[in-house]
């Protein structure tokens, strides 16, 4: 059976509080700077068995971890609910996708092929060929932890390489619970090694890993702030990243949009995990003619959604990961309000559960001026802004430095996909939510919302060298 991590040169731990509770939901291996780099070393030495596997070999393995990570379904659930006050839904979900994810990469392994290009050269055969490019270093956040995490490493390992995944400060547990069903499928030694370490140490670990000669390339999911140290710091290697990074997702409401459809999509896409997801919608853009009508139809829907303990399960909405994003989403309504935009729904924090259990907000005509116009919230509050037709709407949707994804809501399908064209998104949806993943997509976004794409055959570009190859078959003529 594979290990998960190599021998530790230190005993620190670290711990990782409940965020209802206050109570210590995991303690954790506080890695060191000699532990990250025995992490790289581990991937390194097993690259050469892993790679050298024949693709079968490579997807039934895969396959095992699939099955491995369903088996680990409830200690899933407990490990997210303790670590980021999520939903059994929310956890649930994140398995169900993960696992999707390992079966496509599986999947993907027969797939990693090339050509045969025309030569200009008689005799000479020249083939472009892709090849595994050696340890890839893969960095997930906690807000989708599962699906996140495995997105980290399944397309690699599809593709040949090795894998160190660095696990987040704020979900040791669930992190490694990934790591554990990938060692439990039978993999190599060191083919997939996780690194936990204490908040107060992660810019001295990643920098190590980066710096460190054995990784090769780098994926990161999280904020653009972080994005952009962390493609600095590889761009000195020349180490290629890819970066999937924060989002200000757009959702357009165009004049003759089925609006009770609009409201839906709308209310799942800004509050689903609370507003913790990368592809949240954040700014509802509404042509003026109905913005009167979706806003009371969308304030009612809202209404019907309470926060509560997601450790009762009775409630659609639970806690946010801190008390530190409560006064982030707080901080950017009131300057909203103070500034003449309007609060539809909303409330105090609840008093129980440590407060992080914060209503959903819904902030009526809020404009380009306000940070909440432009400022990620990463929590459950949405703005609504008024638009004078369609290409004002259009003009403000791209009125922004980010650009992941972005819906637009009209019943004419040649109209949306016009209006899609025009926005500038790695992901645009047409009469859907902006939250929206399927294994085999390519996603990632534009602008300040990285470079790069996770995801089917985009993937197998993204973890792969592409070489050039030529075998003379005729005697050679040359100039001198």
């Amino acid at each position: 059976m594979a290990t998960i991590a190599p021998e530790r040169t230190g005993s620190a731990t670290f711990t990782r509080l409940n965020p209802l509770t206050g109570e210590v939901a995991t303690t954790a291996m506080a890695a060191s700077v000699g532990d990250a780099d025995a992490a790289a070393e581990a991937a390194a030495a097993a690259f050469p068995a892993w790679s050298n596997l024949g693709p079968n070999a490579r997807r039934a393995a895969l396959n095992k971890a699939a099955d491995a990570l369903e088996a680990k379904a409830d200690a899933f659930v407990e490990a997210m609910m303790d670590e980021i006050g999520a939903t059994e839904g929310w956890a649930r979900f994140n398995l169900m996708l993960a696992a999707g994810m390992v079966r496509e990469a599986a999947a993907l392994t027969t797939q990693i092929g090339g050509e045969i290009i025309p030569s200009d050269k008689p005799g000479c055969i020249a083939m472009a060929l892709r090849e595994p490019v050696g340890v890839i270093l893969g960095i997930a956040p906690w807000n989708a932890p599962i699906i996140l995490g495995v997105r980290a490493i399944a397309v690699p390992l599809a593709c040949g390489n090795t894998v160190v995944l660095k696990a987040s400060e704020q979900c040791p547990r669930t992190h490694s619970l990934i790591a554990e069903a990938f060692a439990e499928a039978g993999l190599p030694e060191g083919a997939v090694s996780i690194v936990t370490n204490a908040p107060k140490d992660a810019a001295e670990i990643v920098g190590a890993l980066i710096d460190n000669a054995h990784v090769r390339r780098i994926n990161f999911t999280g904020s653009t702030a972080v994005g952009r140290i962390i493609a600095k710091r590889a761009a000195d290697h020349l180490k290629p990243v890819l970066l999937e990074l924060g989002g200000k997702a757009p959702l357009i409401v165009l004049e003759d949009a089925d609006i009770d459809e609009a409201v839906k999509a709308a209310a799942f896409g800004a509050f689903m995990n609370q507003g913790q997801i990368c592809m949240s919608t954040e700014r509802i853009i509404v042509v003026d003619s109905i913005a009167d009508a979706f806003v009371d139809k969308f304030a009612a829907k809202v209404g019907t959604m309470p926060v509560g303990d997601p450790r009762e399960g009775k409630t659609p909405l639970g806690a946010v990961v801190d008390s530190k994003t409560v006064g982030h989403v707080r901080s950017l309504i009131a300057e909203a309000v103070s500034n003449g935009a309007v609060q539809v729904n909303g409330g105090d924090v609840l008093s129980k559960g440590g407060g992080v259990l914060m209503p959903a907000h819904v902030i009526d005509k809020v404009t380009p001026d306000m940070k909440l116009f432009r400022d990620e919230s990463f929590g459950p509050v949405v703005g609504v802004i008024r638009a004078r037709d369609e290409d004002h709407a259009i003009e403000l949707a791209n009125d922004t430095e980010y650009g992941l994804s972005a819906s637009v809501f009209t019943r004419d399908t040649a109209r949306g996909l016009k209006v899609a064209r025009q926005i500038k998104s790695g992901i645009c949806h047409v009469n859907g939510p902006t939250v929206h993943d399927e294994a085999q997509m390519p996603f990632g976004g534009v602008k300040a919302s990285g470079y790069g794409r996770f995801g089917g055959r985009a993937g197998i570009d993204s973890f792969t060298e592409l070489r050039w190859i030529t075998i003379e078959t005729e005697p050679g003529h040359y100039p001198i």
